[in-house]
């Protein structure tokens, strides 16, 4: 840590770390400032002038937002010429910002939705505007306390409010100029949707040539709408609403694991996803995570079990739906039963439908429907031990070199992209070997664009380079690498000269990249795999686990290897066992000793058959081999020609039970739908592709008779003869058994 100096505030001795600024001193000992233009995440500004303050010995009232806190400084915070400027800044803002309310000396005497009749020819009320009680400004009028009357002319800009572009809405007419927005687009998310423009005379916020949001590059992310202080940028769904509470919980849209607040309304719909900035994500979304809301609110959501009778879908109760599944699934079990998981499926419901599968139907044919496009975690175990990253993304930023392959990170893992981003700016170097031309290609200093199955010699000549040129981190390959003469005998084979005829990629670029990552310790390595075959994505994971090696960078907190997962949860499915190759905890064929601890924890004997993937599954049951299957959760890989022929084969089980959120095109084709909950409803563990295992959290009470994955499996695989296993009264106990099986998990609870 920094070392400590001692100040004083207001007559309050303060210590904080050296470097920072007289304000972060101040917040940290619990002293507030008010200001506008600085915000916590990002670099001072000192644009508005709200924080300023007097220093001992010093002349002049210094913004507190950029000035370093020193030893022994003496700092008023409060003073007859500080409240004095502060009201002159609040006048000024005032008189371009509407603010009936923000100066009525009976403001705390109305209700938020009280219309105004004392003061007729107050029209322009907080009440009118969607950030109503929730607006930095109203906050800071209140502390400074700006008379109703002023000698400042009001001007109302009289702008077009901006609604034509999705998910958030632009009303200028509010707008402080403060630059938060601009910034957290530039700063934070490392883009320039968004920035400073001139219209007649008068400073606001724009897109630089005056088009829509969508033609600017905005990958509406939502970090504008969370810094802005006042009513300028809000979410166009449920923009009126407020919050009548907060909890906070996890995104489950993709594998990043965002930390959110999901607030709540007085309804019991949840109305906003907002960014934790103390979680991994720094405060950052998505657009799916920050905009998910119709999603878990609509109307068109399953409430009831769905049985079908004569060839329709009808209502059911449970009972009679779970009576219809014992029936059906008791005559397919064994090899022609086959279970699937989606997308968002948590880990407690993975655990489940893998222990079902292979307890209570006797079948290995289970799989984690995203593994189909993604084999880039297998490699890892066979090579490093560990299958999964090697550290966290907070490392990254501190890399000096990124190598980034095959992967459209800024659609697919958005956060992720933000220390990459961030970490390039701040000097780092990135390579990026694609085929294709995606958004990261614009922030690199190598581009390698080999042509399409030639990726993998790319990468081999690259480590030739490295090897001919000594570039290795000698000391770590010495001291935790096996098979070291091998590795470099068998980088022969990729002569430079080959490679670039065969890839389309100069020599000189492949030397360039090599030189560029080998940095001793501090590369970051970051892969998808998304446009290579799944057949040659092993190669590839081979390929670069030797870059991690060779350049030292496992183990440090500088840098390491990340493979960015196709799957929200799949980390966590092959943690859990979800799929055919593995058991929880362990590959399918691991020792002895883990196979009896499962069959003495599940009273089962294990099934002897090898198990299908997901692709193999729909095949089998296409030729009538798979003849009942349990599809828990949705993944459009079955619906949008990803798996082709997929829903063609669904239509020739002779039993099918899906498990959903909504109707979809599967369920559809289903002989029972059970309901079950969004990630706002539901409680449980998810795994994030660097491998942290975190809590969901429920914001809202379950709709109709929905249930939570892991409670349908349970009832479902109660209900069967072999269902003594399964008699679960809270996840807890799901979890309890995880713990004893998988090692990765022992440690943790759901206290902690």
């Amino acid at each position: 840590m920094a070392p400590e100096i001692t100040l004083t505030i207001d007559g309050v001795e303060v210590t904080t770390e050296r470097g920072k600024t007289v304000i972060q001193a101040a917040m940290d000992a619990g002293i507030y400032i008010p200001y506008l233009c600085y915000y916590p995440t990002m670099k001072p500004y000192g644009a508005c002038r709200m924080c300023v303050v007097q220093v001992e010995g010093r002349p002049g009232t210094p913004a507190s937002c950029t000035e370093p806190a020193a030893p022994g400084m003496v700092v008023t915070t409060n003073s007859p010429l500080v409240n004095a400027l502060r009201r002159g800044v609040t006048e000024m803002l005032l008189s371009e910002h509407p603010h009936g309310c923000l100066t009525c000396h009976r403001v705390e005497l109305c209700g938020p939705q009280d219309v105004c009749l004392r003061h007729v020819s107050v029209n322009d009320r907080c009440v009118m505007c969607p950030k109503n009680e929730r607006c930095e400004l109203k906050d800071t009028v209140r502390y400074v306390g700006v008379d109703m009357d002023t000698p400042l002319a009001y001007n109302y800009r009289n702008l077009q409010v901006d609604v034509g572009d999705p998910f958030y809405d632009r009303d200028y007419n509010l707008c402080i100029a403060c630059a938060r927005c601009v910034r957290a687009c530039d700063e934070i998310r490392g883009d320039s949707a968004i920035t400073m423009i001139e219209r007649s005379g008068t400073v606001l916020v724009g897109t630089s040539f005056g088009t829509s949001l969508l033609e600017s590059g905005c990958e509406f992310c939502g970090a504008c709408i969370d810094v802005c202080p006042v009513g300028a940028l809000v979410e166009t769904d449920n923009k009126w609403e407020k919050a009548e509470s907060v909890v906070s919980s996890v995104c489950t849209l993709c594998p990043v694991g965002c930390e959110m607040d999901i607030e709540v309304d007085s309804r019991g719909r949840a109305i906003r996803f907002v960014g934790k900035s103390d979680g991994i994500n720094d405060g950052q979304l998505c657009y799916k995570g920050k905009f998910n809301t119709e999603m878990v609110n609509s109307r068109k959501r399953l409430k009831n079990p769905l049985v079908r009778r004569e060839g329709i879908l009808e209502d059911a109760t449970w009972d009679e739906a779970l009576e219809v599944i014992k029936v059906g699934f008791a005559q397919h079990k064994g090899e022609s039963f086959g279970a699937l998981a989606g997308n968002s499926v948590m880990n407690e419901g993975l655990y489940l439908l893998q222990k079902f599968a292979r307890v209570g139907m006797d079948s290995n044919n289970v799989d984690y429907i995203a593994n189909h496009r993604s084999k880039v975690l297998d490699g890892l175990e066979r090579l490093l031990g560990e299958k999964g990253a090697s550290g966290s993304y907070k490392d990254v930023g501190n890399s000096e070199a990124i190598l980034l392959v095959s992967s459209n990170i800024t659609e697919d893992q958005n956060v992720a992209a933000v220390p990459v981003k961030q970490a390039v700016k701040a000097g780092t170097r990135l390579v990026v070997i694609d085929s294709r031309e995606v958004e990261m290609t614009r922030y690199a200093e190598v581009w390698l664009r080999p042509r399409p199955g030639t990726e993998t010699a790319v990468v081999a000549a690259m480590l030739r380079v490295i090897s001919d040129e000594s570039l290795e981190n000698h000391g770590f390959l010495n001291d935790n690498c096996e098979g070291v003469t091998d590795y470099k005998n068998s980088l022969w084979a990729f002569d430079l000269k080959k490679v670039s005829r065969v890839s389309g990629v100069s020599e000189d670029d492949i030397r360039g990249a090599a030189r560029a990552i080998a940095t001793q310790g501090k590369t970051s390595i970051l892969y998808a795999l998304d446009n290579m075959e799944v057949q040659s994505q092993d190669e590839m994971v081979e390929a670069l686990a030797n870059v991690a090696m060779v350049t030292g960078s496992l183990g440090s907190t500088d840098g390491g290897i990340f493979p960015l997962l196709a799957g929200a949860n799949q980390q966590g499915a092959s943690d859990l066992g979800c799929g055919p190759d593995y058991l929880p905890g362990r590959s399918i064929s691991s020792d002895a000793s883990h196979n009896e601890l499962l069959e003495g924890l599940w009273k089962s004997k294990l099934p002897s058959t090898p198990g299908l993937s997901t692709i193999e599954m729909l095949e089998s049951a296409m030729s009538g081999e798979i003849k009942a299957m349990m599809i828990v959760g949705y993944d459009d890989s079955l619906v949008n020609g990803d798996i082709p022929n997929s829903l063609d084969a669904l239509t020739k089980l002779d039993f099918l039970v899906i498990q959903d959120v909504h109707q979809s095109e599967i369920s559809e084709l289903a002989d029972v739908v059970l309901p079950s909950v969004p990630f706002t409803e539901d409680r449980g563990t998810v795994t994030t592709q660097d491998r942290r295992v975190q809590m969901v959290t429920p914001a809202i009470a379950p709709r109709g008779e929905c249930l939570a994955d892991w409670q349908i499996i349970s009832l479902i695989a109660g209900g069967m003869e072999s269902g003594d296993g399964f008699s679960y009264e809270t996840i807890g106990q799901v979890f309890a058994e995880i713990r004893q099986i998988v090692s990765g998990y022992a440690g943790i609870d759901y206290e902690s």
